[in-house]
């Protein structure tokens, strides 16, 4: 058996696109979905648009990227955290990388060194809505009400078809400055 044919196994390999061809594509995607008709759709659009962002970098960056996904799944923390920080050794300018390892890194209570990342991943990446949404729910957790209402606009100028997301928006806007909405 020839390697050729595993190619349409392997992430990221099977449609290769230049960076500037991903970026357009994520852009045509986020695009589509500030103006999604539901959220179902909206939902299909944020899948694609994570699978883009995670398959992103080189060859070898994508597959330590699904590999920190798997370990992630299975609640191996510390072993997704190695595969994330091995990521972004590789490809520092990958914002999916950063905000996975701060994924791991929540897990298993480093909220600092988990913070830090997300913002790293923003910086990157700012209509990262999924980095968006754990901030705020961080910041809910420390009742830090201003920070989670902030980060929960954030979302919602991305994503306006969030499940539940106004109702979100007004719980926080209450929890933060006191008004009724």
């Amino acid at each position: 058996m020839r390697w050729f044919y595993l190619l349409p196994l392997l992430p990221g390999l099977a449609m290769a696109q230049t960076p500037a061809e991903k970026r357009a594509q994520a852009d045509k995607l986020l695009t589509d979905l500030r103006q999604a008709a539901s959220p179902e759709v909206a939902a299909t659009l944020e899948q694609a648009i994570q699978q883009l962002w995670t398959d992103s970098g080189t060859a070898s960056v994508t597959l330590l990227m699904h590999r920190g996904l798997r370990e992630l799944q299975a609640e191996s923390n510390n072993a997704a955290i190695d595969t994330f920080s091995d990521a972004i050794l590789l490809d520092p300018n990958l914002a999916a990388a950063w905000h996975r390892r701060g994924v791991a890194r929540f897990a298993i209570g480093e909220t600092a060194g988990a913070v830090s990342d997300f913002q790293e991943a923003v910086a990157l990446e700012p209509r990262n809505f999924a980095v968006w949404r754990t901030l705020a729910d961080i910041a809910a957790q420390r009742e830090d009400w201003r920070a989670a209402y902030g980060a929960w606009q954030k979302v919602m100028e991305i994503d306006p078809k969030t499940p539940d997301g106004d109702k979100r928006l007004r719980e926080l806007k209450r929890q933060a400055i006191g008004e009724d909405t």
